[in-house]
């Protein structure tokens, strides 16, 4: 790709156009690395340097830019230097459907790209689990996204325009959460395939929980607060779902 593409690569359109995204920075380049030891098609990324990382040890075709020339190509005001137009994953007809021994997570219109990135950090640490997002989501390709997941972005299977009313094609055992719902800790809530998550404002529509026959579930607290932030209540569920 020539430096005017990789610079349109800030924009869904082009990411999907040209199917790559941006991966910047050195934490994020030596999990890239890692990552693609195990997964081949990650072979094909390209990295990005200035001068200060001419030294970089890298299994990936290496371009040498001047410092004006990163500072265009990067999404952050400050960056290090280092950065790589990585390919986006070849969608999988089996996509939505977990492998065995994973648990599907359902994220209904999230918006927030901090949100989505900190779920996918937490399902990579436990692993066995797979992140299914609906229609108007993020898009987990946003650089905001890939650098909250911390490298995370790598280790999680995630399927993208998944639509709610398809979730009941492929799972009989749907949970989702409400104030009202059986108790987290119960041994219940652990028999599920999908657990379900609403959007930051506005939840899961009713109608569609309904239809989904969605068990609902209470993370229990003692405190005044109405409600929990959406990755919060993520980490909670899926420490629950991992736990002796």
């Amino acid at each position: 790709m020539n430096l005017n593409d990789i610079r349109k690569l800030h924009q869904k359109k082009y990411r999907q156009a040209f199917g790559h995204y941006l991966v910047e920075g050195e934490h994020l380049v030596l999990e890239l690395q890692k990552a693609a030891s195990s997964q081949p098609a990650l072979e094909a990324a390209e990295l990005y340097v200035t001068d200060a990382y001419a030294h970089w040890q890298s299994p990936f075709r290496t371009h040498l830019v001047s410092e004006r020339q990163m500072a265009q190509l990067a999404d952050t005001r400050t960056p290090q230097g280092i950065l790589a137009v990585v390919p986006m994953p070849t969608p999988d007809p089996g996509r939505v459907s977990p492998a065995p021994g994973e648990k599907a997570i359902y994220l209904y219109e999230v918006q927030d790209p901090g949100n989505l990135g900190t779920i996918l950090r937490t399902l990579a640490w436990f692993g066995g689990f797979r992140c299914l997002l609906s229609p108007g989501s993020v898009d987990p390709y946003n650089p905001k996204v890939v650098r909250a997941s911390m490298g995370a972005l790598f280790h999680v299977p995630i399927a993208t325009d998944v639509a709610l009313a398809e979730l009941g094609n492929h799972y009989a055992r749907i949970a989702c959460l409400d104030l009202n719902g059986s108790a987290l800790t119960s041994t219940a809530f652990r028999q599920h395939d999908c657990y379900l998550f609403g959007n930051e404002a506005r939840g899961v529509p009713r109608e569609a929980l309904d239809q989904l026959k969605a068990a609902p579930y209470t993370i229990q607290g003692r405190g005044d607060i109405e409600s929990l932030n959406l990755a919060t209540s993520v980490n909670i569920c899926a420490y629950e779902l991992v736990r002796g």
